[in-house]
């Protein structure tokens, strides 16, 4: 049996910028990624505090230090 589990948590995340012309992912400053042990091209479950809403897509790596966390992609 296969249970999904997740394990890593970026808790109050601001996203920095959307790009809605990409395939679809969220690009996270990459030494957020490594504090929060999340490994390039994981999935990743993003859930949106104002409204409930969630939505799963893979995370890559932005700039080390930028501070970005960028959405790329719609949502749909």
């Amino acid at each position: 049996m296969l249970v999904k589990m997740l394990k890593s948590k970026l808790h109050g995340a601001t996203v920095t910028d959307v790009k809605v012309d990409c395939s679809g992912s969220i690009a996270i400053d990459s030494v957020l990624m490594e504090a929060a042990d999340i490994a390039p091209y994981e999935s990743v479950l993003i859930a949106d505090i104002n409204n409930g809403n969630r939505l799963e897509t893979y995370a890559v790596p932005a700039e080390a230090g930028s501070g970005q966390v960028s959405i790329l992609g719609a949502a749909g």
